[in-house]
């Protein structure tokens, strides 16, 4: 089964960029090439910061922007978001009993859960106990079913020192009920503006570049983030039975092809 992730649109008012670019046109480039290039997608998760500063107007532009996409799309929000305005411009957007913005998707290839970690007025995120309650049970539920994750904020460090300090706080609560189960195939996650893939709890994970700025490779920085405009990328990702394969795709690419 083939599925898509984009992650930190930080989309702005018409018109208005974020350093330098046009989060707007990035995004429309980006729908443009997964019409034209995978149309047969089951659907794309959006893991987190879809407006820059929480802004109404940018909740109604990717709402109009949707209109345009072929593929159904499931929405997270991250910490640049803002959970009540998110909610009244997607107003039929899943949500857990407790108003969070969390959604279980069942599909073929099994079960794709999708977390709120959005904590108000701060950048890091949190798992409370609300939210905490609302997985754990739908990991039992899922019982031997594979389980796929998604969520804005990674439970776990990078060494990007600044991006580590606000990462997800309840790393292990978090860790207490997803590694205790054998089914959780894979954690999808935002937030780092970065390609960064490997394993946690013996879980795998991986990240993916923003469709607009990126979050240089900088390791030693640690008095605020460093940015970079490197390629924009959103994740192909293929879940199949025996193994999960997660391509980059660089929509701004031009570069020719040409045969070997």
């Amino acid at each position: 089964m083939k599925i898509l992730q984009i992650s930190d649109t930080h989309l702005v008012a018409p018109g208005e960029e974020v350093y330098g670019l046009d989060p707007m046109a990035r995004l429309t480039s980006c729908f443009d090439d997964i019409n034209e290039q995978h149309p047969d997608a089951e659907f794309v998760v959006f893991t987190g910061d879809l407006a820059h500063r929480g802004g109404e107007r940018a909740y109604h532009l990717l709402a109009e922007l949707l209109g345009r996409l072929k593929v159904p799309a499931y929405l997270l929000i991250g910490n640049h978001d803002d959970r009540g305005r998110f909610q009244a411009a997607f107003s039929g957007a899943p949500r857990d009993p407790n108003g969070f913005v969390q959604f279980a998707i069942g599909t073929p290839a099994g079960r794709c859960i999708g977390l709120d970690t959005n904590e108000p007025n701060v950048h890091y995120g949190r798992l409370c106990r609300q939210r905490l309650d609302w997985l754990d049970a739908q990991l039992r539920d899922a019982a031997d079913e594979p389980v796929y994750l998604f969520m804005h904020h990674p439970p776990f460090e990078v060494g990007l020192k600044e991006m580590d300090t606000i990462a997800l706080k309840d790393k292990g609560a978090f860790a207490d009920i997803v590694a205790a189960r054998n089914n959780v195939r894979h954690i999808f996650v935002g937030h780092l503006h970065r390609s960064v893939s490997g394993s946690w709890h013996n879980i795998p994970f991986s990240n993916l570049p923003g469709t607009n700025h990126q979050v240089a490779l900088d390791f030693v920085t640690e008095d605020g983030v460093p940015g970079s405009k490197e390629p924009p990328a959103y994740a192909v990702v293929f879940l199949e039975p025996a193994s999960t394969l997660v391509h980059l795709r660089n929509f701004t690419d031009r570069t020719a092809t040409f045969m070997l």
